[in-house]
């Protein structure tokens, strides 16, 4: 496994916004110029971890102490296995990404803590994915689960495969395990955001902006747990976060979704 410190991450782009370190001279130079396209950029990525963050609690309060994180980035300040164990000091997580800077550097921060694995592999790859002897040892799929793809579905071009593989993720957890997905959309400024889209196939990975019909089919087989799909900020903000002024200029929608 190896990184190319000369080739853009939008694990490490992600971790630069988030005020993180793990991040290199040409990771820095595409956030910048993606703020310049998008000055919002920095904001919603805090916002989206602050989403990530409020659906973990949610999945605890439901008795969940088990999760699959995918597309999880590197774990920067506030990750799942702090906001889970913030709730469960016994809840077990499992990161699960593609990009090879994302698993060495959570292997890294996260060493030998015995109740998380780290996992390269693409979502695409559920048997892998679900069957790793680690991620096994780990998860009783018995048991309600809480799934998590967080600003990563905008990364994946849809196809026939990508639909099969949320299916073949819904059937394969319990009744009683949840859903959250954050993904990024155009809003109501199209223009700037088909830019950023243009910026970001220098990392390898497009960003693929779906209409909320799209993202809702992403969705399909989950009970969505109120106030449905909504702008990111607006999924039961915690008291205290400033009200948000113009939603529809908002780029990103979330939703919590519960397999009955």
């Amino acid at each position: 496994m190896s990184v190319d410190p000369n080739r853009p991450s939008a694990a490490r782009i992600y971790d630069y916004f988030l005020g993180g370190t793990h991040n290199f001279a040409v990771d820095r130079e595409v956030a910048e110029r993606a703020f310049a396209l998008v000055p919002e950029m920095p904001q919603m990525a805090r916002d989206n971890r602050a989403f990530l963050r409020r659906a973990v609690r949610l999945a605890a309060s439901r008795g969940i102490g088990q999760f699959i994180d995918i597309g999880s980035g590197i774990p920067t300040e506030g990750n799942v296995h702090e906001a889970a164990r913030a709730a469960d000091p016994g809840a077990r997580v499992v990161y699960v990404d593609v990009d090879p800077t994302a698993v060495i550097h959570s292997r890294q921060i996260l060493g030998d803590d015995p109740r998380t694995v780290v996992l390269q592999a693409d979502l695409h790859h559920v048997d892998q994915i679900l069957d790793d002897p680690a991620v096994r040892a780990l998860v009783d799929f018995d048991q309600p689960v809480c799934l998590l793809l967080v600003a990563m579905l905008h990364f994946i071009p849809d196809s026939p495969e990508l639909h099969a593989a949320l299916r073949r993720y819904r059937d394969a957890v319990a009744p009683g395990s949840v859903l959250a997905v954050s993904h990024g959309t155009a809003g109501s400024r199209p223009d700037r955001l088909e830019d950023l889209a243009t910026l970001y196939v220098r990392t390898g990975t497009p960003l693929v902006l779906r209409d909320r019909a799209a993202i809702l089919g992403l969705l399909d087989g989950w009970q969505l747990l109120d106030p449905g799909l909504v702008h990111l900020p607006l999924w039961h903000p915690d008291p205290g976060d400033p009200p948000v002024e113009d939603p529809d200029a908002y780029a990103a929608l979330a939703a919590v979704g519960v397999r009955t």
